[in-house]
């Protein structure tokens, strides 16, 4: 608590400076606990042992007003994941153009999803975690820049984000995580919203590269071997070195009468590469009893891998089997079913119960995992 607060107090002294600008600091913090229902399941980073390391995590956020309509903000993150080493999650600075557009540019939050901006913080939604199915992308942020315009068009509030910029980080490739770069990213977003209901709808493209080591080693990575083989077309078809990427996205919310429904429709594609077409959706169903919210929600996850890649390779090749065991790697159909329970017992907090039971229908093995805690902000 007290390194805690000598961080909030140094970055408020150092954003304040001999101008005296105003400065906002307010916070957030997940404390969960889970574990995996049977000893074989593995589920989110949990298994048999209960923890309170996978999900739980605190921020602050610092919001300095330099005055005329400049602004600097930046969120400092630690999850238990990490051993709680505080990072950099955003830092920006924000123009006001006019009163309804406004410029942001530095470290962003890429608006792939619904709740892209709020994903990390728990007590803005209901579930005890984003729908992982949907919110699986493996990056959330980006360098670049950001224009976004307010507006009312007849009786809808009007939210539109135009977004450029790149990424240079770890990414996952199925359950692991390579080093990427994802340049000259650009997209839009946009959201509807009148009376309890909204609409929304996003894209975005990219240029994409890998760096996977057993892959692109040289002399005897899978992609030197190929070539050696006389089969460089195969590699190229296989790496993934700068291939057009993209990600599109629409969703609904309805808030009405104490009857929450909300859902989001995915898919994120690299082209020529062993990358599988990922395509997601959820959709989940609650209602309010004062404090209580308690809920039900369904995922999808459905890559199917691109075995027209390695068709025309004879089953008693040498290679057939290590690319073929490559590509299908990525292939993945798992549903997950989530029964939980919001209880709002403080204006500031909420303490959430939630039950997840996913089927992997490719592996054919079902995995189930407990999580219970408070979400909160300060």
């Amino acid at each position: 608590m007290l390194k805690r607060k000598l961080l909030a107090a140094t970055i408020a002294a150092s954003l304040c400076g001999a101008s005296q600008a105003a400065v906002d600091i307010n916070g957030f913090a997940s404390i969960k606990g889970g574990m995996a229902l049977s000893s074989d399941d593995e589920l989110y980073g949990y298994d048999n042992d209960f923890s309170f390391k996978n999900e739980s995590l605190a921020a602050l956020q610092v919001k300095s007003d330099l005055g005329d309509k400049l602004s600097v903000t930046a969120q400092l993150l630690g999850r238990g994941t990490d051993d709680w080493d505080v990072k950099f999650e955003w830092a920006f600075l924000s123009y006001d153009l006019t009163d309804s557009l406004r410029v942001n540019a530095g470290r962003l939050r890429t608006p792939f999803y619904k709740y892209s901006d709020f994903r990390d913080v728990g007590y803005a939604y209901d579930w005890s975690r984003v729908p992982q199915s949907v919110y699986g992308l493996g990056f959330d942020n980006i360098e670049g820049a950001s224009l976004y315009h307010t507006t009312t068009l007849g009786n809808f509030d009007s939210a539109l984000q135009l977004i450029v910029g790149s990424y240079d980080g770890d990414a996952a490739i199925g359950d692991a995580t390579a080093e990427a770069q994802i340049d000259n990213v650009t997209g839009v977003a946009w959201e509807l919203g009148q009376d309890g209901y909204s609409f929304r709808v996003a894209y975005l493209i990219g240029k994409t590269t890998f760096y996977v080591d057993p892959l692109d080693t040289p002399v005897t990575g899978l992609y030197a071997q190929l070539t050696g083989f006389g089969l460089g077309a195969l590699a190229k078809d296989l790496d993934i070195i700068d291939e057009s990427s993209s990600f599109a996205g629409i969703g609904f919310n309805i808030d009405k009468n104490d009857w929450l429904l909300v859902s989001e429709v995915t898919k994120a594609t690299v082209d020529d590469s062993f990358i599988s077409d990922q395509e997601s959706y959820y959709i989940s169903i609650g209602h309010r009893f004062d404090s209580i919210t308690p809920y039900v929600s369904f995922e999808k996850e459905d890559n199917q891998a691109k075995t027209e890649i390695y068709a025309a390779v004879p089953t008693a090749s040498p290679i057939f089997t290590p690319v073929a065991g490559l590509v299908n790697s990525l292939e993945l159909e798992r549903d997950s079913i989530n029964v939980g329970v919001r209880y709002d017992f403080h204006p500031s907090a909420a303490l959430k119960a939630q039950y997840t039971n996913a089927d992997n229908k490719t592996a054919d093995r079902k995995d189930s995992v407990l999580v219970v805690g408070v979400d909160l902000v300060f």
